[in-house]
């Protein structure tokens, strides 16, 4: 696949046409990537930030953090957490009453926890890369349906089971879009009631049974240019999310179109159903998926993720730097 490169409208290509085109290039490790910046890496880095916030806040200083981690036991790193403690709760309980003194592993447990929160907008934001790269792989490469029948010019939809994935993966994206705002929204929420002292019991995470929805109770609240402010992308995310989850699929039999000119393909498209002017999807009765708007979002879904990538790293960056402040 060196040399390939996928495009937004479905074809692929020797390299980008025009200044500023997206189209996406294999890398060594086997993920399509994007020829411009998509906020994935601000994003990272803001979250290694958020890391340390947390540990100077919680421990009083980063040096009091790296003293204790040094002699903390391994499985308070990994049991409960990740498949690499394979440690029962059971055990784990009886391991916690002989680890030393309660006080200390039991802030170190919390602000691995907290850490958590931060990994989870990681790993989350490193998966709707991914799956931004498998979407447009298949758009440009899978051939929809083996047919003998030479392509007739003009457009023909599609129905296969590779067209079925591609919706799948669409509509995964939306969903992962969506988890990162509850993601963001804990997280945001734990800064707000970040527990510093006392750790005679192991306490647990104030923002367990936060999501989205609990915006309205953060200090930031619909701060400019965050996840939390008001804006179309983010309705956008939510009206897609909760129909996929909630209502159906985006089209009641997914299909790709295709557009053959001269013999040749030279477009193929996803379509979304029209939002009307408060964003949610334009309802009649029971119908609510109509397509009068043509929006093809294989044209503008690098833009979304785009925005919303700035949005998070806007986000975090604004309750590191409170964090920060209120340790200083």
């Amino acid at each position: 696949m060196n040399g390939v490169y996928l495009t937004l409208k479905g074809v692929p290509s020797d390299g980008p046409t025009k200044k500023d085109e997206v189209v996406f290039l294999l890398d060594p490790q086997g993920a399509w990537v994007s020829s411009i910046d998509d906020g994935s890496f601000e994003v990272e880095g803001i979250c290694v930030r958020m890391y340390d916030a947390l540990a100077g806040a919680v421990f009083g200083t980063l040096e009091e953090y790296h003293k204790a981690r040094c002699l903390a036991p391994n499985f308070a790193f990994s049991t409960g957490l990740n498949s690499e403690s394979s440690l029962p709760k059971a055990k784990f309980e009886q391991v916690l009453k002989i680890a030393g003194s309660k006080r200390d592993i039991n802030r170190l447990l919390y602000l691995i926890d907290c850490g958590k929160l931060v990994s989870n907008i990681q790993e989350c934001t490193k998966e709707i890369t991914h799956l931004r790269g498998e979407f447009y792989r298949a758009l440009n490469l899978d051939v929809l349906l083996y047919s003998p029948v030479t392509e007739q010019d003009g457009v023909r939809l599609f129905t296969s089971p590779v067209v079925t994935k591609i919706h799948a993966v669409l509509g995964f994206i939306f969903i992962r879009l969506h988890s990162l705002l509850d993601y963001v929204t804990k997280l945001t929420y734990e800064v707000d009631h970040l527990q510093r002292g006392g750790f005679e019991a192991y306490p647990r995470l104030r923002s367990n049974k936060i999501l989205f929805g609990n915006r309205k109770h953060i200090s930031i609240g619909n701060a400019p240019g965050t996840v939390f402010e008001s804006c179309d992308e983010i309705i956008e995310i939510e009206t897609y999310r909760n129909h996929i989850i909630h209502d159906g699929l985006l089209d009641d039999i997914p299909k790709v179109y295709q557009v053959v000119e001269s013999s040749r393909i030279v477009e193929k498209y996803v379509l979304l159903p029209d939002r009307g002017p408060n964003g949610r999807l334009e309802k009649y009765v029971n119908r609510n998926l109509f397509y009068g708007g043509e929006d093809k979002i294989n044209l503008r879904l690098p833009s979304l993720i785009k925005i919303f990538n700035n949005r998070v790293f806007a986000t975090l960056t604004l309750v590191a730097r409170n964090l920060e402040a209120s340790s200083a």
